[in-house]
């Protein structure tokens, strides 16, 4: 969990908090979050259906109420419980059967008077009682004054903020939950602090580079060429595209964030951006977060651009030695205008005549600062980030505070209707939209979380693929992470095609898949995934402006699930479901968001603590204006180190 020391104790929070406060038994409303404490009665009796376990027991309360238990998949319960000890038993009430379902039951009760208590993310074999008393032990060990508070003094007082060492008190020791709020209060303005501290003073690097000189881009041209093709862009993708023109033609060099929705058409932006460098006389690059992507974007650029003369390469991992070494060349002679490719595109060996833009898919998490790994390749070159997370813009604005912003929120197929329904793993229910989708020669996604059966039993690419092989015969191809190079091409090509129109997969064809012709996405245990990466896999399909089904398949999924999967069936809009994601994900809750290139905080919910965020961000400003300040110079310190660490880790 790299913990080594008492510091590191107490810096690793809570990721919840149990309220313990005990429920009054009577007039209870169903699907009330009810709190227990008394006694198991009985035997518990155990069942378990296919791949599902439900455990039974009877619970009487202090105050003698009898009420029958309900635990799915924990079949472990009938080896900790026993008849004679004390629990305390959290559960919700269901009115109409006049049972609990458990969501935890621990030994003993609250005796302290101190209801709310911490629940941490540990490891299987650490308890959350140990790491309890790990943290007493903590703060009774550590100086209170090694705790450094990063904040400035002037901010300190001006928020009424509480030292460090005692708001992390607060937060591990809470008497109640106003306990919690003052704690979280601190680190999570310090987070906000330090992080728009950097953004800004990144920025203002930024603005400082100033291109060498570089050919102005005759707009009209640009224009005349969108003209010539075959489809009409819509207006966001068009101001997009004035936005990023306007940057490429001003003094200093363009850093700009490209967001949209899944199917927005952020790609053809690019690609025409791309077009505006080749018209000024400089080459262009396009990384893509896969290989499968890259040559898609070969193959769609080369078609859309080649008759324009532009000149289109592809260089992929996977590439071989010879064709690296001609690219390689021909890059030097000047002899390719745009190079498509994934992350190889800027490796040591690799060389440019003349880069002038580049543009990266941001899932790769480029990193915080490009301003040396674009310049070691000759001139600095115009960067263009594209992020197909869409978050409301005013909150991208605060967080990629570095970042100039185009959004796009307009699809190309106005009519494009996507219906989501939550279903039974009944195959009775799910092969006969298979066979629909087949007989109207469309294509059918099938993702699965895992590529084999594990411990925790979630079912598998694998065990999909053999059991769907058995009801479509030759019709169905294989695609996983694992799969070597050739084979994963040979599957993809066979489903584009439609030799073989259902495709069971992982997540990896979350990402930029382009097959307009799919209709048809089945999720297997869609809990495992988040709403945001849901709602990616969902974008694969319904491309061509038809109707189009997102099937989630899971069973007796609790609550909490359950609401998080109708935010899918209730909204298309990326732009709200990342924002409920975002709501749903409690502090160091966004592990996820990592690979979709959003910041890693460990406190901060971006939506919840935007008016933090936005109050942190005119501080920073302050602090810039006034850096010769001694209260300022530590914070300042510390950013640029963290600039320069973040250089050094992409470097």
């Amino acid at each position: 969990m790299s913990i080594y020391s008492y510091y590191d104790v107490i810096y690793h929070l809570p990721r919840r908090y149990d309220d313990l406060t005990p429920t009054h038994e009577r007039n209870l409303i169903n699907k009330e979050r009810v709190v227990f404490v008394g006694h198991v009665s009985g035997a518990i009796i155990s069942n378990r259906f296919s791949r599902l376990s439900v455990s039974k027991f009877t619970f009487v309360t202090k105050n003698k109420n009898i009420f029958h238990v309900e635990a799915w998949n924990r079949p472990y319960l009938s080896k900790i419980l026993n008849n004679e000890d004390i629990y305390t038993l959290i559960g919700s009430y269901d009115a109409k059967k006049n049972k609990i379902n458990l969501i935890n039951i621990s030994k003993g009760e609250v005796t302290d008077g101190v209801y709310i208590k911490p629940i941490y993310s540990l490891v299987h074999d650490i308890d959350n009682y140990e790491y309890v008393r790990l943290v007493d032990k903590a703060f009774k060990e550590i100086q209170k004054e090694n705790v450094y508070n990063h904040i400035p003094a002037y901010f300190q007082k001006k928020y009424r903020l509480l030292d460090k060492y005692d708001a992390l008190k607060l937060v591990h020791q809470p008497k109640d939950a106003k306990d919690v709020y003052q704690g979280l209060r601190v680190l999570k303005y310090e987070e906000c602090l330090l992080f728009t501290l950097k953004t800004q003073m990144i920025r203002n690097l930024n603005k400082e580079l100033v291109e060498h000189e570089r050919c102005h881009i005759d707009e009209s041209k640009v224009f005349d060429y969108i003209k010539s093709l075959d489809f009409t862009l819509t207006d966001d993708q068009l101001n997009s595209i004035k936005e990023i023109l306007k940057d490429l033609n001003a003094p200093n060099l363009m850093y700009r964030l490209l967001q949209g929705d899944v199917g927005t058409g952020k790609t053809l932006v690019a690609m025409i951006a791309l077009y505006a460098n080749y018209l000024r006389g400089d080459q262009g690059a396009f990384m893509a977060p896969t290989d499968a992507l890259a040559r898609q974007h070969y193959k769609n650029f080369t078609k859309l651009l080649a008759p324009a003369g532009v000149r289109v390469a592809l260089l992929v991992g996977s590439s071989s030695v010879r064709e690296r070494s001609a690219i390689r060349k021909a890059l030097i002679n000047g002899e390719i205008d745009i190079l498509i490719g994934t992350h190889v595109l800027f490796s040591k060996d690799i060389s440019y005549l003349s880069l002038g833009l580049a543009i990266i898919d941001e899932q790769h998490k480029f990193g915080v600062n490009q301003r040396k790994l674009l310049a070691s390749k000759g001139e600095h070159a115009d960067l263009l980030l594209m992020s197909a997370t869409p978050i409301p813009r005013t909150l991208a604005l605060t967080l990629y505070g570095d970042l100039d912003v185009s959004t796009i929120t307009q699809f190309p197929h106005k009519n494009r209707v996507i219906e989501t329904k939550i279903v039974s793993d009944e195959q009775k229910e799910i092969f006969p939209m298979v066979e629909k989708s087949l007989k109207e020669n469309k294509r059918v996604f099938i993702v699965a979380p895992l590529i084999i059966e594990n411990e925790q039993e979630r079912i598998s690419v694998e065990k999909l693929f053999a059991r769907y092989l058995l009801k479509f015969p030759g019709k169905v191809a294989l695609l996983h992470g694992k799969l070597d190079h050739d084979d994963k091409m040979f599957s993809l090509q066979d489903f584009i095609s439609g030799n073989a129109p259902i495709l069971i997969s992982t997540s990896v064809i979350e990402v930029g898949i382009d097959v307009p012709n799919a209709d048809l996405m089945i999720i297997y245990e869609p809990s495992h995934f988040g709403l945001a990466s849901l709602h990616q896999l969902r974008g694969r399909i319904g491309r061509d402006g038809n109707k189009a089904t997102c099937l989630l398949v899971n069973n007796n999924l609790d609550e909490e699930e359950l609401d998080k999967l109708k935010i899918l069936t209730e909204s298309n809009d990326g732009f709200y479901i990342a924002e409920q994601d975002l709501k749903r994900r409690g502090p160091g809750e966004l592990g996820g968001f990592r690979q979709s290139g959003l910041a890693n905080f460990t406190y901060v919910n971006l939506v919840n603590d935007f008016r933090m965020f936005e109050a942190a961000r005119d501080d920073a400003k302050f602090i810039l204006e006034n850096k010769d300040q001694p209260g300022f110079k530590y914070i300042i310190k510390l950013a640029n180190k963290e600039i320069e660490d973040a250089n050094f880790t992409n470097a």
